[in-house]
């Protein structure tokens, strides 16, 4: 159980390094965008980074739960992960005119 809590846990890990990248890189977009834009892309950006900070809380959650909260845990954990998954795909698709 607790090489597969950690490779788990490990996982969530890469995952949140990689939205932050991701968001850094809307971000030197949205800067280059024009003025009227650059708004909207800035408020689809805080909406990610806040369903990015609702999945590192969920993490932190796991990462500290017991062995038997951590099964429980672990399923919403997976649900913030889908939302902000689902966040990056619908700000992907709005980004990709620019």
């Amino acid at each position: 159980m607790k090489d597969k809590r950690k490779a788990y846990e490990e996982k969530l890990d890469a995952q949140l390094d990689e939205w932050k990248a991701q968001i850094d890189l809307l971000k030197a977009k949205a800067g280059k965008s024009k003025a009227e834009a650059k708004i909207e892309y800035y408020k689809i950006i805080e909406a990610l980074q806040q369903k990015q900070d609702e999945a590192a809380t969920k993490l932190n959650e796991l990462k500290t739960a017991g062995d038997e909260a951590w099964e429980n845990l672990k399923t919403g954990a997976e649900k913030a992960w889908d939302e902000v998954k689902a966040a990056f795909h619908s700000a992907a698709s709005k980004f990709k005119g620019e």
